[in-house]
């Protein structure tokens, strides 16, 4: 049967977006130009892919995403039950630590356990990739891939440097 000549078939209307408060800013419409390959100083050296905001040393650009990994590792396994959410006490916000707090207390609820006595996820997720963009010196934005099984998940996160320490200042579970 044919779609009569006033409709559209296979037509897929546009889902608005509602701006949300608290989210990271993640760019979601792709570029519309090729990236620059040279610079008023000449060539640029080959980087990894991902947003480049400020110049970061290398060194500390695998530190901190080596960190990152540690962290969201960490984070996974307190929302899943498997770590106490007291182990990230010194390196999240209080506004981050007590949505930690909460969602290890609604899976745990969930599951009939208590949060981060023994390991009770029957898979453990894993860390994939961390890509991290500078927005500054001392304050990074991290895209990290989990792997969940065979679920791909993506947790976002908001890193600042404080008394010499990253602190994390946001972090969103997708």
């Amino acid at each position: 049967m044919s779609a009569a000549p006033h409709e559209l078939a296979g037509l897929r209307l546009a889902v608005p977006v509602s701006p949300t408060q608290g989210t990271l800013a993640l760019a979601l419409l792709p570029r519309q130009s090729p990236p620059r390959t040279t610079g008023r100083a000449g060539p640029r050296p080959p980087t990894r892919p991902g947003a480049v905001v400020v110049p970061v040393d290398q060194r500390l650009r695998h530190a901190i995403e080596e960190w990152t990994h540690r962290f969201v590792q960490a984070a996974v396994e307190i929302v899943g039950g498997d770590r106490p959410v007291s182990q990230l006490i010194r390196w999240t916000t209080r506004d981050v630590y007590a949505d930690l707090h909460r969602r290890a207390l609604l899976v745990a609820r969930a599951g009939g356990h208590q949060p981060g006595l023994a390991r009770v996820q029957p898979v453990r997720p894993r860390v994939r990739s961390v890509h991290a963009c500078f927005l500054s010196d001392a304050i990074v934005e991290c895209g990290v891939h989990v792997l969940h099984g065979e679920r791909s998940r993506a947790v976002a996160a908001r890193f600042e440097r404080r008394d010499q320490r990253w602190v994390c200042t946001a972090l969103d579970f997708s």
